[in-house]
């Protein structure tokens, strides 16, 4: 399974060793690839060094892990019936650029009316949604 990374999921991975970084290396350790593009990586990077500079390291670390896609403009792709904040557009619409099976964040406020929801065959779930379909 592809799985597109939000920016929240990076930053929160790179922040502390807690949930989200070990279900991240779970879901690596069962076969799935974990998925970014510049536009995500680069917002997760500033707000690490604003906030957490200590998790800058973290974050460079996985990027050797992770396959981090250019950065598209494909809002062309979202259907007009998907309610997205525009700096939330290219999240989605980068997941399915990149053929994911899965778009991850922890952004209730902006995802949260897509959760368990399909778009363009990417499903959209938080971290424990996630949790729960890896690990049964």
């Amino acid at each position: 399974m592809r799985i597109f990374l939000d920016a929240n999921i990076l930053f929160s991975a790179a922040r502390s060793d807690g949930a989200v970084r070990r279900l991240l290396a779970i879901t690596e350790s069962y076969g799935h690839e974990l998925w970014a593009d510049a536009y995500v990586f680069e917002e997760a990077r500033r707000n690490l060094a604003a906030k957490t500079p200590g998790g800058l390291s973290v974050l460079n670390a996985m990027a050797d892990r992770i396959k981090i896609g250019g950065m598209g403009t494909g809002n062309f792709l979202l259907p007009d019936t998907v309610s997205l904040a525009e700096k939330d557009r290219p999240v989605l619409a980068a997941a399915i650029l990149h053929h994911c099976d899965v778009l991850i964040t922890g952004d209730r406020t902006h995802f949260g009316q897509l959760y368990g929801k399909e778009i363009q065959g990417v499903a959209v779930l938080s971290p424990a949604m996630l949790a729960e379909t890896i690990l049964g």
